[in-house]
C-alpha cells in the first residue's frame, strides 16, 4: 500500500466501497440495493416519503418542508404539467432559482414522465435562450419572483406554468406513472469545445447509480443534514440533492452570493449541518472566517469537489477540524459521475506531484490510455478513461461528439468507455493521481470551463482580431482566466467595454480576470504556443474612464482594500470592482475587510449594486452617519 493511501481511515480499496455501514455515528443505514438503481427517481423518492413522511426534507432560512409536503407539492406540479402539455417524454425548463420550489418542480417534472433542464436566472439572456432553443422546450415552469426574467425571453414562444398559481387545484396524490430506468431524467449544460455549450443527457438509472454510490460514500443517513451551496444546474448541486432526498436526510440550501461567506460559519452551527459540501476554492476562503478554537460540534464530514483538491485545502482541514471530522474528496465528470474517491483523516500523506483523486470504485473501471488508445504500462501516465454501464446517455443532439467521447466496449456487452480528457497515473494499489487536462478545459471556482468557448466569444467582438485564453493560479491556489488579445485597430478596446460584451454572453465565472493586449500571439509550427504567453502583471487595466485617485480618508481605505484583495497596483474610485477581475468570492473578502476597518456591516449585495469605490463610500458614509444619529438619540434619551 502506498504512502498516499495507507491513511484512508484504515480501509483497503475494497472496503472503501462498503464504508457506509461502518462510519455513521448511529451505525445504521438505509439500504439502497443495486436492484433499486433499475427504477425511476420518483420511485426511490416516494419510498423515502413512505418511510419518513414527517421528517424535514428541505429547510431554508424562512421555510421548511417535510417529505410528505414536498411530495404533495411535486405531485400537484406534475399534474399541472400534464394538464398543460399532455403526456410524453420531453424537456421542461425550470426557471426557479435554487430553493424549495425548484426541487419540488424538478421532482414534479420527473413524476410526469418528463425530463428537466434547470435554468440559472443569473445566466446571460443569450445563454438561456440557446438552452431553450437547443432543447426545443415547449413549457417553462417559473414563479412570480422570476416572472420578469421570463418576460425577457422575447421571441421564444412556449407555454408558461406559474407554480404560485397552482395552489390546491391539483390533487396531491402520487401520479403512479410507470417510468423506465433508461428514460431521460435531465440535461445538464456544460461549457463546450464548440461554439456553444453542450448538453449532457442523464437517465434515471444513471442518476440513481450515482446517488446510490454517494449515499454510501458519505454514509448519508436520515439523521444527516446536508448543505447545498451549489446550483442544481451543475453536477455538484445534484450530488447533494440526491444524497439527501434519496436517503431520508434533510437538505439545507445556503446562498453564498447573497448571504456571504462570513455568515457561513454561524449558519453551519445554527443548522447543525453534519455533511458540508463545497468547492476547494470556496473552502480556502471559508476557513479565513473560522474563529480561533471554534468547534463544529455536529459536523462529521467535509466533502470537497468541483475542482482538484490542493495541499492547502488539506492543511486547512487539519488546522481547523479535528480528526473525528473526516475529509472526503473525489474526482468525477458530468458524463461519468464519480470516478475515484477517498475518505481521509489527518494522517493522509499528500502527494508531492499531481493531485490525489482517490481509489477507483466498483461500477466504474478506470483505464489509463496512451495516444493510440492502448493501456499504458503500470505506473505510466495517460488519459483517464472510464468503462461502465452507468455513463451519461449522450450529448444532446450532438452525435459526432457522442461518438468521439463515448466508445463501445471492445469486449462487447452493455458497457461503454468514456474518454475524460484528463491525464492521470494509477499507483500499484489502485490509488489514482490526477495530473491535469489533456485538452484546455479547466475548473474556475468549481465550474468547468472550456477555454475555447471563451476564446470564440471574444472573437465575436468586431474589434478583436485574435484571442487566446489561459488559466493561471494566484498565490492562494485560486485559478483565474487571462485573455490575450490582438486588436484590429491601433487603439486597444477599454477593458470595461470588453467585460460588458462578454457578460451578455457568458456566465460570470467564464469572464477573464485579466485582459492583455499584444501585437501578435506566439506561434510554433503555426500553432499557438500558450506557454510563451506572459503571466499577467499586477497593473490596473485601461478603462473608458480615466483613473481618478481617492480624495477622502474613506475612499483611500477602500482603494487599499480593493488593491490588496484584487492584487493590483492601484484602483481608481470610478473603477468597477468586477471589471478589475473581482468575483463573488473576492467580494466576500472586501465586505469582511470593510466590516473590520470601517466598523460597518454591509450585505454582500451592496458591492454588486455599488461596484465602485466612489459609490460604495457614499453608502458607508450614510450608514455610519445613521448609526451615529442613533447613538446620539439614545444618549439623549438616557439623559
Amino acid at each position: 500500500m502506498s504512502d498516499l493511501s495507507k491513511h484512508i481511515l484504515g480501509l483497503s480499496p475494497k472496503q472503501l466501497t462498503i464504508q457506509a455501514k461502518c462510519f455513521h455515528p448511529s451505525a445504521t443505514f438505509v439500504e439502497f440495493s443495486e436492484k433499486e438503481i433499475e427504477q425511476s427517481i420518483p420511485d426511490r423518492f416516494e419510498k423515502m416519503v413512505r418511510l419518513y413522511p414527517e421528517r424535514i426534507a428541505i429547510k431554508t432560512r424562512d421555510r421548511a418542508v417535510t417529505y410528505d409536503t414536498l411530495n404533495k407539492a411535486a405531485n400537484r406540479i406534475g399534474r399541472a404539467i400534464l394538464e398543460e402539455i399532455g403526456p410524453g417524454s420531453e424537456p421542461i425548463a425550470l426557471l426557479l432559482g435554487n430553493g424549495i420550489d425548484l426541487i419540488a418542480a424538478l421532482i414534479g417534472v420527473l413524476k410526469a414522465g418528463k425530463f428537466f433542464v434547470a435554468i440559472d436566472p443569473s445566466f446571460p439572456l443569450s445563454r438561456i435562450m440557446y438552452t431553450l432553443r437547443n432543447t426545443e422546450t415547449r413549457l417553462i415552469v417559473t414563479k412570480n419572483e422570476n416572472w420578469e426574467m421570463e418576460r425577457r425571453l422575447v421571441g421564444y414562444n412556449c407555454a408558461r406554468l406559474n407554480i404560485d398559481e397552482i395552489g390546491d387545484r391539483s390533487l396531491g396524490e402520487n401520479l403512479d406513472l410507470a417510468i423506465p430506468p433508461n428514460k431521460i431524467a435531465t440535461i445538464i449544460y456544460t461549457s463546450g469545445s464548440t461554439a456553444e455549450p453542450k448538453g449532457v443527457v442523464k437517465t434515471h438509472a444513471y442518476c440513481l447509480e450515482r446517488a446510490e454510490f454517494y449515499i454510501r460514500f458519505l454514509s448519508a443517513h436520515p439523521d444527516d443534514r446536508l448543505s447545498l451551496l451549489h446550483s442544481i444546474s451543475f453536477g455538484s448541486g445534484e450530488i447533494n440533492l440526491h444524497a439527501s432526498l434519496l436517503s431520508g436526510a434533510s437538505l439545507h440550501p445556503f446562498d453564498v452570493k447573497s448571504e456571504g461567506i462570513s455568515r457561513l460559519v454561524q449558519w453551519l452551527n445554527a443548522e447543525k449541518i453534519t455533511i458540508f459540501h463545497c468547492s476547494p476554492s470556496l473552502f480556502r476562503q471559508f476557513v479565513d472566517y473560522i474563529p480561533k478554537h471554534h468547534e463544529f460540534s455536529d459536523l462529521r464530514l467535509i466533502h470537497l469537489s468541483g475542482s482538484p483538491i490542493t495541499r492547502t485545502n488539506f492543511d486547512h482541514y487539519k488546522k481547523h477540524f479535528p480528526p473525528t471530522t473526516s475529509l472526503a474528496f473525489h474526482m468525477g465528470a458530468t458524463e461519468a459521475g464519480c470516478i475515484a474517491c477517498a475518505l481521509v483523516d489527518h494522517n493522509f500523506s499528500f502527494p508531492q506531484n499531481g493531485t490525489p483523486a482517490g481509489f477507483t470504485r466498483e461500477q466504474k473501471q478506470v483505464l489509463i490510455l496512451d495516444e493510440e488508445g492502448q493501456k499504458v504500462r503500470p505506473g505510466g501516465i495517460g488519459e483517464i478513461a472510464v468503462r461502465s454501464r452507468y455513463l451519461a446517455q449522450e450529448y444532446w443532439r450532438n452525435p459526432e461528439l457522442t461518438k468521439a467521447k463515448f466508445l463501445p466496449d471492445p469486449n462487447g456487452g452493455g458497457e461503454r468507455i468514456y474518454l475524460t480528457g484528463d491525464l492521470g497515473q494509477m499507483l500499484p494499489d489502485g490509488f489514482l493521481i490526477y495530473l491535469g487536462r489533456k485538452d484546455f478545459m479547466v475548473k474556475v471556482r468549481g465550474y468547468r470551463v472550456e477555454l475555447g468557448e471563451v476564446e470564440r466569444t471574444l472573437l465575436e467582438h468586431p474589434e478583436v482580431k485574435e484571442a487566446a485564453v489561459v488559466a493561471w493560479e494566484r498565490e492562494a491556489e485560486e485559478t483565474y482566466l487571462a485573455a490575450y488579445l490582438v486588436s484590429r485597430t491601433d487603439v486597444n478596446l477599454p477593458v470595461d467595454q470588453l467585460a460588458a460584451f462578454l457578460k451578455k454572453k457568458l456566465p460570470d465565472y467564464m469572464i477573464p480576470s485579466a485582459f492583455i493586449f499584444v501585437d501578435s500571439l506566439p506561434l510554433v509550427n503555426g500553432k499557438l504556443n500558450r506557454r510563451a504567453l506572459p503571466k499577467p502583471e499586477s497593473k490596473r487595466p485601461e478603462f473608458s474612464r480615466p483613473y481618478k485617485p481617492p480624495e477622502t480618508n474613506l475612499e483611500r481605505t477602500l482603494v487599499t482594500i480593493w488593491a490588496e484583495v484584487l492584487g493590483i497596483d492601484k484602483v481608481g474610485i470610478h473603477d468597477n470592482f468586477f471589471d478589475l477581475g473581482g468575483h463573488s468570492l473576492l467580494a466576500t473578502q472586501v465586505i469582511s475587510r470593510i466590516r473590520q476597518e470601517c466598523r460597518v456591516e454591509l450585505p454582500l449585495r451592496i458591492l454588486f449594486e455599488q461596484p465602485t469605490v466612489a459609490d460604495l463610500a457614499l453608502v458607508i458614509a450614510a450608514t455610519q452617519a445613521a448609526r451615529a444619529q442613533q447613538i446620539t438619540c439614545l444618549a439623549s434619551w438616557l439623559r
